[in-house]
Protein backbone atom coordinates (compact mmCIF):
# COMPACT_ATOMS: atom_id res chain seq x y z
CA UNK A 1 0.00 0.00 0.00
CA UNK A 2 2.86 2.34 0.88
CA UNK A 3 4.28 1.54 -2.37
CA UNK A 4 1.40 2.88 -4.64
CA UNK A 5 0.94 5.15 -2.47
CA UNK A 6 4.16 7.01 -2.79
CA UNK A 7 3.92 6.50 -6.48
CA UNK A 8 0.15 8.07 -6.83
CA UNK A 9 1.22 10.76 -4.51
CA UNK A 10 4.99 11.70 -4.18
CA UNK A 11 6.02 10.87 -7.66
CA UNK A 12 6.04 14.17 -10.04
CA UNK A 13 6.26 12.30 -13.14
CA UNK A 14 2.76 12.47 -14.86
CA UNK A 15 3.82 8.64 -16.93
CA UNK A 16 4.13 6.92 -13.66
CA UNK A 17 0.44 8.47 -12.27
CA UNK A 18 -1.16 5.01 -14.00
CA UNK A 19 1.27 2.37 -12.92
CA UNK A 20 -1.14 -0.29 -10.25
CA UNK A 21 0.95 -2.11 -8.18
CA UNK A 22 -0.28 -5.54 -7.84
CA UNK A 23 1.85 -7.49 -5.98
CA UNK A 24 4.97 -7.07 -3.35
CA UNK A 25 6.88 -10.23 -2.49
CA UNK A 26 9.42 -9.77 0.22
CA UNK A 27 12.95 -11.78 1.00
CA UNK A 28 12.72 -13.47 4.43
CA UNK A 29 14.89 -11.02 5.46
CA UNK A 30 12.77 -8.13 4.36
CA UNK A 31 15.82 -6.37 2.86
CA UNK A 32 14.45 -7.08 -1.37
CA UNK A 33 11.12 -6.20 -2.28
CA UNK A 34 10.12 -7.12 -5.75
CA UNK A 35 7.00 -5.59 -6.35
CA UNK A 36 4.65 -6.37 -9.42
CA UNK A 37 3.19 -3.39 -10.94
CA UNK A 38 0.90 -3.35 -14.46
CA UNK A 39 0.21 -0.57 -16.67
CA UNK A 40 -2.08 0.14 -19.57
CA UNK A 41 -0.35 1.35 -23.16
CA UNK A 42 1.23 -0.10 -25.88
CA UNK A 43 5.36 -1.10 -25.71
CA UNK A 44 6.92 1.62 -25.77
CA UNK A 45 5.21 3.39 -23.09
CA UNK A 46 5.27 0.13 -20.85
CA UNK A 47 9.16 0.22 -21.70
CA UNK A 48 8.97 4.31 -20.58
CA UNK A 49 7.67 3.33 -17.22
CA UNK A 50 9.89 0.73 -16.72
CA UNK A 51 12.74 3.06 -17.19
CA UNK A 52 11.28 5.57 -14.80
CA UNK A 53 10.45 3.50 -11.91
CA UNK A 54 13.73 2.03 -12.11
CA UNK A 55 15.44 5.77 -12.07
CA UNK A 56 12.26 6.50 -9.22
CA UNK A 57 13.67 3.14 -7.18
CA UNK A 58 15.90 4.85 -5.06
CA UNK A 59 13.26 7.62 -4.19
CA UNK A 60 10.80 4.96 -3.48
CA UNK A 61 13.20 3.10 -1.00
CA UNK A 62 13.91 6.53 1.16
CA UNK A 63 10.23 7.18 1.00
CA UNK A 64 9.34 3.74 2.38
CA UNK A 65 12.36 4.29 4.81
CA UNK A 66 10.39 7.57 6.36
CA UNK A 67 6.82 5.62 6.45
CA UNK A 68 8.06 2.05 7.82
CA UNK A 69 9.43 0.66 11.35
CA UNK A 70 11.83 -1.91 9.77
CA UNK A 71 15.57 -2.35 11.09
CA UNK A 72 16.70 -2.33 6.92
CA UNK A 73 14.70 -0.41 3.89
CA UNK A 74 14.09 -3.05 1.72
CA UNK A 75 16.04 -2.35 -1.57
CA UNK A 76 12.67 -1.85 -4.34
CA UNK A 77 12.91 -3.37 -7.78
CA UNK A 78 10.29 -3.28 -9.86
CA UNK A 79 8.45 -6.13 -12.14
CA UNK A 80 5.87 -6.05 -14.80
CA UNK A 81 3.40 -8.41 -14.18
CA UNK A 82 1.52 -9.47 -17.75
CA UNK A 83 -1.34 -11.17 -16.11
CA UNK A 84 -4.02 -8.89 -16.97
CA UNK A 85 -3.54 -8.53 -20.44
CA UNK A 86 -3.41 -12.24 -20.91
CA UNK A 87 -6.61 -12.07 -18.58
CA UNK A 88 -8.03 -9.75 -21.26
CA UNK A 89 -6.75 -11.90 -23.92
CA UNK A 90 -8.71 -15.14 -22.92
CA UNK A 91 -11.81 -12.72 -22.51
CA UNK A 92 -11.80 -12.25 -26.12
CA UNK A 93 -10.77 -15.88 -27.16
CA UNK A 94 -13.61 -16.79 -24.95
CA UNK A 95 -16.01 -13.74 -26.42
CA UNK A 96 -14.97 -14.97 -30.17
CA UNK A 97 -15.95 -18.73 -29.50
CA UNK A 98 -19.31 -18.08 -27.52
CA UNK A 99 -20.37 -14.74 -29.03
CA UNK A 100 -23.78 -15.04 -27.35
CA UNK A 101 -22.58 -15.98 -24.06
CA UNK A 102 -23.31 -19.07 -23.84
CA UNK A 103 -21.15 -22.47 -23.71
CA UNK A 104 -23.33 -25.00 -25.22
CA UNK A 105 -24.66 -27.15 -21.91
CA UNK A 106 -25.55 -24.94 -18.82
CA UNK A 107 -22.67 -24.11 -16.60
CA UNK A 108 -20.42 -25.83 -18.58
CA UNK A 109 -17.77 -24.52 -20.66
Amino acid sequence: MEVADILARKCKDPRLKFVTVTDVEMNNDLRKAHVYVSLLGNHVEVETARKMLDHASGFIRLELGRRLELRYTPEVSFWFDSSGSRGDKIDRLLDAMFPDGQSGEEGQI
